[in-house]
């Protein structure tokens, strides 16, 4: 006989949530292993006395990390798909007749909770994941990837030259200097020169596009000193390779080598170089793991960490830096030795090109300024070949060209070989998986204080479920009981 569901929407009695999660789920396992009672104390001070009852501090990280786990960036999408789940409503202390909070609520908690918050429970994951076994920390890679902003190209706007801003508005009965009402902080400025040096530019390359064919319509030169976004300040337009520009904040991590536990994130600056990022995130890092009682020993990075001082500052702390040293450094000067102890040059005619002084770079480094004597260079024998076209010999090298040799043979010996391998198979995966699986594919906030907190968010959700999956292998101890030999004959006995 065939059957026929039929359905009718009652009222349910007797209904337990937590008899409907079975115990292997993962919001269950996380429920018992996360202990979030700190926030209440943590975010009293935020709080009047009076008034209505906020929203729980617990649920709104409880909220913002399932977000994460399940890759919704959408404050709107994330409510509605709770509301489905029992696990869900069981993880957030919901029962079925009771409404979820409103999506607009966690906005305004979003940006009322400093940063540190989340940095605390982010310590705290991390902890966990130290006692369970997961980090070794004497080995870090550091590396970073561009995360899109929440804004568009299309609203990218020029900026204003610094003299040609409106002029501010005075309340009457105040000073000029006293103003009550500053400048929009979307109203960005800049040089006045700067600007008409990127105008030049661009007319030139209208000009060479013209006489090669016809330009898009729409094409336009943009650059981070002449163009802000009025949507989001903070963001900065970038290029990342294969792909178009984009307006992007930088993503920059730390992760341990035994695991994969992520120990570090930041958010920065798209425009900026890598480079310029290593000291903080070592500093930081190092603060982590003494707080868990761990050493750093190696730190493992890509060429775009290269600097001299990264490599003289990282030795200075005790730290063997394991990156590869610009393609463009040479070890040695054609024709020319370096003699040590006098800090000079020799040329092929045996004539000292000694150390001058230093000098700054554009780029905040220093360079160590050699330069021959004049008299050497006029009678010299090699002047047609060495400086057909100056007075004497001058050499610019790095202030930092002794930590450049070491990082240079370092990167060649096997074990650079080796740290270079590990570096791809530890932090690439991580990216991916934060990119496309824990929702930073894009911020669904504004501001680089936002964008802080949401890496926070989806790396506390990565390292969740790091530890949720670890399983740490129990060796088994079996004894075996051999049965005793037998004695040999007596005759074999004597004869032995």
């Amino acid at each position: 006989m065939q059957g026929k569901k039929q359905f009718t929407d009652q009222v349910v009695t007797h209904f337990r949530l937590s008899e409907r999660v079975p115990p292997h789920n993962l919001y269950r396992r996380l429920d018992e292993l996360l202990d979030l009672d700190f926030l209440y104390e943590a975010t009293q001070e935020l709080y009047s006395h009076t008034g209505q009852p906020s929203l729980d501090p617990v649920v709104f990280f409880r909220l913002v990390l399932v977000g994460y786990l399940e890759n919704i960036t959408s404050d709107r999408r994330l409510l509605e798909h709770c509301a489905l789940r029992l696990d869900l409503l069981y993880f957030l202390g919901y029962e079925l007749d009771e409404a979820l909070p409103w999506h607009s609520t966690l906005s305004r908690t979003r940006q009322l909770y400093p940063a540190r918050l989340f940095e605390q429970l982010f310590d705290r994951v991390f902890r966990l994941c130290v006692r369970q076994g997961l980090v070794a920390g004497d080995t870090q890679v550091i590396d970073s990837a561009p995360v899109k902003a929440n804004a568009s190209l299309d609203s990218v706007c020029e900026k204003h030259a610094a003299e040609a801003l409106p002029p501010r508005l005075t309340v009457a009965g105040q000073e000029p200097g006293a103003t009550s009402a500053p400048p929009p902080a979307s109203i960005l400025s800049a040089p006045a020169h700067q600007l008409r040096y990127a105008a030049a530019r661009k007319a030139k390359r209208h000009q060479q596009s013209g006489s090669l064919g016809a330009r898009h319509p729409k094409a336009r030169l943009l650059s981070n000193k002449t163009h802000y976004s009025p949507t989001d300040p903070e963001a900065r337009i970038s290029i990342k390779p294969g792909k178009g520009r984009a307006l992007n904040y930088l993503c920059s991590v730390a992760v341990d080598t035994a695991k994969g536990v992520i120990s570090h994130v930041q958010a920065d600056f798209a425009d900026t170089r890598d480079s310029l990022y290593l000291p903080s995130i070592v500093e930081h890092v190092q603060q982590r793991l003494r707080a868990n009682e761990l050493h750093l020993q190696d730190v493992v990075a890509d060429t775009g960490y290269s600097n001299g001082y990264n490599y003289a500052w990282l030795e200075n702390q005790g730290v063997t830096p394991w990156i590869p040293v610009f393609g463009a450094y040479k070890p040695t000067v054609e024709g020319f030795t370096y003699h040590v102890l006098a800090d000079e040059y020799r040329c092929r005619a045996d004539k000292p090109v000694p150390f001058r002084k230093y000098r700054p770079r554009a780029d905040g480094g220093w360079t160590k300024h050699y330069r021959a004597f004049y008299q050497d260079c006029q009678h010299c024998p090699f002047k047609a070949s060495c400086v057909p076209y100056a007075d004497h010999k001058q050499l610019n090298r790095s202030a930092f060209e002794a930590a450049y040799h070491r990082a240079w043979h370092r990167q060649r010996t096997r074990q650079g070989q080796h740290m270079r391998r590990v570096r791809q198979r530890t932090v690439e995966p991580v990216f991916g998986n934060l990119l496309h699986r824990y929702g930073l594919r894009r911020i669904n906030v504004r501001g680089q204080a936002g964008a802080h907190k949401s890496m926070l968010l989806a790396v506390i959700a990565y390292n969740l479920k790091k530890l949720l999956r670890y399983h740490p292998q129990q060796l088994l101890q079996i004894a075996i009981a051999l049965p005793m030999p037998r004695p040999p004959p007596l005759g074999r006995l004597f004869w032995l």
